[in-house]
């Protein structure tokens, strides 16, 4: 997962987004990018993900960061960028 093109985000092959979150854990990513996935609300399973040092949720609906975001302590990238 990859902002090097221009500064946009690589579009990610259609997996669901646990897939995805579950293959995060699993390799223990250091970047997820759910860019553009609609998201209204940051689903649980995000904060198993403790090795994020970049996580990209811009061009999505929230409203609201939830307070257990201060579970990923090694989260130094954080784009909230067009959402509501």
């Amino acid at each position: 997962m990859d902002r090097q093109n221009g500064g946009q985000p690589r579009r990610m092959s259609k997996k669901s987004l646990s897939a995805r979150i579950e293959e995060a854990r699993k390799s223990k990513a250091t970047e997820l990018d759910l860019t553009g996935e609609g998201l209204s609300q940051l689903p649980e399973s995000l904060w198993q993900l403790s090795q994020l040092q970049q996580l990209y949720l811009d061009d999505n609906q929230l409203t609201a960061v939830p307070e257990a975001l201060g579970q990923l302590s090694q989260l130094q990238d954080l784009d909230l960028a067009a959402n509501n």
